[in-house]
């Protein structure tokens, strides 16, 4: 397994991956894959090129794009001690492996090299494994937000969890 940053030159994949994702879990994201899959290429070439307000992490294993994860920073003078981590997703082939864990992890590294002191992130309160594995991180919950999304007239909740990072 390979985890490092998506590059401009992954966009294709990237993209690809990422509607996968969503058409298979349309519950685990807030972004519908009807609504991604209008937007064209460019638009996820200028996601990967954003100078530091998003990061994009993959991994890999054998080459195959098997995972990913984004963190995106606050740019608000207020808020930029905090960055919200996003897009978490391991294909079912995939999982049982450690990847969401090894994701979640360089997120963190980067997080603590860059100075953040806290991230925050939702997930859909019924996908008991990723509020497994954020808790085993040492994310907290700290309120759940009923009706969040809906998907084909289904009710989603949303969990808000939170992860304090001690100073650099």
């Amino acid at each position: 397994m390979q985890i490092r940053r998506l590059q401009l030159t992954d966009a294709p994949l990237y993209r690809a991956f990422r509607l996968r994702g969503l058409r298979e879990h349309p519950d685990a994201f807030t972004s519908s894959f009807e609504e991604e899959n209008l937007r064209p290429l460019a638009a996820t070439e200028r996601r990967l090129a954003a100078a530091g307000s998003e990061k994009l992490w993959g991994a890999f294993v054998n080459g195959e794009l098997a995972g990913m994860v984004g963190l995106s920073h606050e740019t608000r003078a207020k808020n930029r001690h905090k960055a919200c981590l996003v897009g978490l997703y391991v294909a079912s082939e995939f999982t049982g492996r450690g990847l969401g864990r090894a994701l979640l992890d360089a997120v963190l590294k980067d997080a603590r090299a860059c100075g953040l002191e806290g991230l925050v992130l939702t997930v859909t309160d019924s996908n008991q494994a990723a509020c497994a594995l954020y808790t085993r991180a040492g994310f907290t919950a700290f309120g759940i937000e009923p009706d969040a999304i809906r998907v084909d007239g289904l009710s989603f909740g949303k969990q808000h969890m939170h992860l304090q990072l001690p100073p650099a």
